[in-house]
């Protein structure tokens, strides 16, 4: 089987991902290859952190990576929190916490779109790929559900009823931004290693 490394220590994110690929690659976490580092992510894009992450990987330690970056993107904060999803809050800050901020941020509007957006950046023989997913859905005011991370308890997918945290792993695992850029990223891997060697 073939392996590559995956640039996180996200235990929710490595268990998304290895779940979709589904045994057809060995995916491998920084911990796995000894990283400890702080990788900083700088960019103001998510391609950018993606890439940057990377990049970060294949410099220090040699090996072919992917990392990916998510941002929800809700309409009627022209884009935000976006690329600071994750630290919308505040850098030393929790999930809990930046839905509480989302939250107060949307109270008393009306338009409650929002898309979760995945990029994935793959280097691998020295070629850089991208790969992009997107979920689009609407914000709710109450947490719904017990499953997922993030903003999943107030995320509400198109088509659905039930927020990401409600409908559980195995139902996002199938539908999510995440799950639409990787299973990109996936076949095009697949493809690549059926005719090179990766690490």
């Amino acid at each position: 089987m073939k392996t590559i490394v995956f640039a996180t220590n996200n235990l929710h994110k490595l268990e998304e991902v290895r779940a979709i690929i589904s045994g057809k690659i060995n995916i491998v976490s920084l911990s796995g290859i000894g990283c400890r580092d702080d990788i900083p992510e700088t960019s103001g894009t998510l391609e950018g952190n993606a890439l940057q992450k990377a990049h970060y990987v294949k410099d220090h330690f040699g090996y072919d990576c992917f990392a990916d970056d998510t941002g929800l993107e809700v309409e009627a904060l022209n884009g935000e929190p976006g690329v600071r999803s994750a630290r919308y809050a505040g850098d030393a800050c929790d999930s809990e916490a930046n839905i509480e901020k989302l939250l107060h941020a949307l109270a008393g509007k009306q338009n409650k779109k929002a898309r979760f957006r995945t990029v994935i950046a793959l280097i691998i023989n020295e070629q850089e790929l991208f790969f992009e997913g997107v979920v689009n859905g609407h914000i709710i005011e109450d947490r719904r559900g017990d499953a997922g991370f993030g903003y999943d308890p107030v995320f509400v997918p198109e088509g659905f009823r039930e927020t990401f945290a409600e409908l559980g792993m195995d139902i996002k695992n199938k539908i999510s931004h995440r799950a639409i850029a990787t299973r990109k990223f996936a076949d095009r891997l697949i493809q690549y290693t059926d005719k090179h060697a990766v690490i």
